[in-house]
């Protein structure tokens, strides 16, 4: 008889972009995220961190202060990550899950690149402006914002081989 606690796909896809996020060097913030196709085959992965060739250690990190000595100005998101390292992927009708919901600039890029669905977990910004702004841009254009609310309340991943 086969197994029925096994994870969802919801769950799963979700599960890879957190996981992507713990790469992330922000010491606040780590975001990751994961674009999948209509078959659930995963396209793309990426997190918020520095362009390649901007060392962690020379960027500042902080969350206040004079604007060019926050991280601000340099991190790139996780969702305008995973669309780059998409490498030329059709990401037409994908679907991207987001552990936080995404940015204004990120909206543009989502839409851009003809993402049509954003799954995400929280929400937390919702009454900012680059949040508002990003729904507004998303129901123009007809993408569709989805809250997973998953079953589970953990994933265990272990590297232990007897667990395998």
């Amino acid at each position: 008889m086969k197994r029925t606690d096994y994870i969802s796909w919801d769950e799963y896809f979700m599960g890879v972009a957190i996981l992507a996020g713990k790469r992330s060097k922000d010491p606040s913030t780590q975001v990751g995220a994961c674009i999948v196709d209509n078959d659930n085959k995963i396209l793309s992965q990426g997190y918020n961190g520095l362009p390649i060739g901007c060392s962690d250690d020379e960027f500042p990190w902080d969350r206040e202060g004079d604007a060019l000595e926050t991280k601000y100005p340099y991190v790139v998101h996780a969702e305008l990550n995973a669309i780059l390292n998409s490498r030329g992927s059709y990401l037409h009708g994908a679907k991207i899950y987001v552990a936080l919901f995404p940015c204004n600039e990120c909206a543009k890029a989502i839409i851009q690149a003809g993402i049509k669905e954003v799954i995400y977990l929280s929400d937390k910004y919702a009454d900012t402006a680059p949040v508002k702004a990003s729904k507004r841009m998303f129901k123009a254009a007809g993408v569709k914002m989805t809250k997973l609310e998953p079953k589970l309340k953990n994933i265990n991943i272990s590297f232990d081989i007897n667990d395998i």
